[in-house]
């Protein structure tokens, strides 16, 4: 005579249904990622593609602020550098990305 008791009957029970347990495991992860894309890596992106477009419109006579923190007008534009007057006759030579915001001529 064969008796089964509750404990044989769970572990069959649990064997049967793991075969769709396996997305449903997958499932935390892929929210997680989903949540960390919109709210770390779109946003990152955005600023980047805009801070990109900012340089390239940067031209001679614009007022720059330096991320840094260096206020300056700049005197003239190169492929990969410009150079930027921060006081009367004191002029110092940057790489573009240096730039962290720009003001229109004026």
């Amino acid at each position: 005579m064969i008796t089964i008791t509750p404990v044989a009957l769970a572990y069959a029970q649990e064997a049967t249904s793991s075969a769709g347990s396996g997305l449903i495991g997958m499932l935390p992860i892929v929210l997680i990622f989903v949540v960390f894309y919109f709210l770390l890596i779109r946003p990152q992106q955005k600023r980047a593609k805009m801070h990109k477009e900012m340089l390239g419109k940067v031209e001679k006579g614009d007022n720059v602020i330096t991320t840094g923190g260096i206020y300056g007008r700049v005197t003239s534009v190169g492929e990969d550098s410009i150079m930027v007057e921060i006081a009367d006759n004191v002029k110092v030579k940057l790489a573009k990305d240096a730039i962290g915001s720009r003001k229109p001529k004026g």
